[in-house]
């Protein structure tokens, strides 16, 4: 096979592989982490097959989900940052991308509680995958004088995670409406 037919390949693969992440992260978000295999399979227009095939137990799509979720959560805030009205605005808009990750993570410390040294593996990734993120687009926001300049990107993430704690046992609660205050009162 040609360096070309390789690399062709390779691209067809990582795009099928995100395809089916995509799709096992939708399923997360509206059925939890236990959801079956069959309706991520459904959702990603593959065969249950393809699905063990990549990731042999839903430990590994879980994990492999976390992690694609943190990596488009990251790439994210430049690309809003560029493309939005202002830093406020690309702020507000990468929070609730982060809110969503959030929802798609829930349920991953029970499936990991056997696996300390892995959870701890992960959320390491996470903050420094998420943290110089969300640090820019605070700095940016306040650079352009449009909310408080005394904020510490970890102080808000941990502000929104602990906004969407609980929402999975009280239907009446809206965490998305709550993190929606948070951020407004950032503002100067």
């Amino acid at each position: 096979m040609s360096d070309e037919g390789t690399k062709a390949k390779r691209a067809d693969a990582r795009r099928n592989e995100k395809t089916l992440l995509d799709a096992a992260a939708a399923v997360f978000v509206t059925s939890g982490v236990e959801a079956p295999v069959r309706d991520i399979a459904a959702k990603a227009g593959v065969g249950m097959g393809t699905i063990y095939r990549h990731f042999p137990t839903r430990a590994d799509l879980i994990i492999a989900v976390y992690r694609h979720q943190v990596d488009a959560c990251a790439e994210a805030g430049p690309e809003l940052l560029a493309s939005s009205d202002s830093p406020y605005e690309a702020l507000r808009r990468w929070i609730d991308l982060f809110v969503d990750f959030l929802v798609t993570k829930h349920g991953l410390a029970a499936v990991l509680q056997s696996d300390n040294a892995g959870f701890e593996t992960l959320h390491a990734y996470f903050l420094d995958t998420l943290l110089p993120v969300c640090a820019r687009l605070l700095d940016a926001a306040a650079e352009a004088g449009e909310i408080r300049s005394d904020l510490q990107a970890l102080e808000v993430m941990r502000g929104v995670g602990n906004l969407c704690i609980g929402a999975e046992n009280d239907p009446r609660y809206n965490a998305r409406k709550m993190v929606e205050v948070l951020i407004a009162g950032l503002r100067t």
